[in-house]
């Protein structure tokens, strides 16, 4: 019932000329008739929760329905969120202000937010990094950040009026120091590596299941679900997908890109167009504290069940950059890293 009323809702809202231009252009690339694809959009969105995006990213046009059945498409990654998420403990992850304080241990580098704190303090800081990252508290897809150099500006109060900002409300955070091997695949972001995690009793049921009175007292099993490569690229200083960046699976289990990398626009890249670096087979340093980290911090919150970790690896080991809370689907199943036509949901059957 839940899936047919979300439907509903998206179907309502949904961009009809969008997905008319998918629709076309599905035609084009297959020669399947634009009916024929249409009935079929309907019954990948009543069937696996498959809006026109997911039907056009995942190419499901070429998929059995066993196939498509094994999709995390964007309905599915809903109801997980709804499964392991609890709503009053969003805020963690949307502030990310709340965010580093709560996992300050994580993210292992000097913070402040602007607006709330002292003068003095920020200027404080200012005078300690003369060049640091200014984030949107709010934000999210990478958007709204800057890269700040402090010898660009007359002095520190002109810089402090800019960032003493209301309607974008930054933080500021120390340039995290890039791992060398990674640094030389793209030195102009910081490349992260997303870990998905899900916390689970040891039975394999959502902690939400539980009433809140016992919480304290289950034991927690974390899960690894998956872990992907995200790479800056036409000089941008951030690695989002959706912000022009590219994609490549990590083997979860060893630290190893399992894949070629692509971006958002379907490109296909063995090295990277700008340093013509190798990603396939690339090693991360630092892997198994990586997993350690990730599946610590997991339990910190349990009742955020369902998390997306962002993960950058300094000369010194792993350390958080963000974790999101919507931790998204679009990246984890594309074609050309499915060669086998299986999806995400396999991975997320935790029942002994």
């Amino acid at each position: 019932m839940k899936r047919i009323v979300y439907i509903f809702k998206r179907l309502f809202k949904m961009d009809k000329k969008a997905m008319f231009v998918k629709i076309n252009l599905i035609n084009k690339k297959t020669g399947i008739s634009k009916i024929k694809i249409f009935f079929d959009m309907i019954k990948c969105a009543r069937c696996y929760g498959a809006g026109y995006m997911d039907y056009d990213l995942f190419e499901m046009y070429n998929l059995t329905d066993e196939q498509r059945n094994t999709y995390l498409t964007r309905g599915r990654n809903n109801e997980l969120v709804i499964k392991y998420c609890d709503k009053s403990k969003l805020h963690y992850f949307v502030n990310k202000d709340e965010f580093n304080t709560k996992f300050n241990d994580y993210i292992k580098r000097d913070w402040i937010k602007v607006i709330g704190s002292k003068k003095k303090d920020v200027i404080s800081f200012l005078e300690r990094h003369s060049n640091f990252m200014a984030k949107p508290i709010s934000g999210g897809c990478g958007h709204g950040i800057l890269k700040i150099n402090t010898k660009d500006y007359k002095n520190l109060n002109e810089l402090y009026k800019l960032l003493n900002n209301e309607d974008i409300n930054y933080e500021l955070e120390e340039v995290i120091k890039q791992h060398k091997d990674i640094n030389k695949i793209y030195p102009k972001a910081i490349n992260t590596v997303r870990i998905v995690t899900i916390v689970t009793t040891k039975d394999g049921d959502s902690v939400l299941s539980v009433p809140k009175e016992n919480r304290k007292n289950i034991e927690l099993q974390p899960h690894v679900i998956c872990a992907y490569f995200r790479i800056g690229n036409n000089g941008k200083c951030v690695d989002n997908f959706n912000s022009g960046g590219m994609v490549a699976p990590v083997d979860e289990k060893t630290g190893i890109v399992s894949q070629l990398a692509i971006d958002k626009e379907k490109n296909v890249y063995e090295r990277h167009p700008l340093t013509n670096e190798i990603i396939k087979g690339f090693q991360f340093p630092y892997w198994d504290e990586a997993l350690e980290l990730v599946k610590k911090a997991c339990q910190e919150i349990p009742e955020m069940g369902y998390v997306g970790w962002d993960i950058a690896f300094t000369p010194k080991g792993p350390v958080f950059v963000e974790g999101n809370e919507f931790p998204g689907h679009d990246i984890y199943q594309l074609p050309v890293h499915t060669p086998d036509k299986i999806g995400m949901m396999p991975k997320f059957q935790f029942k002994k």
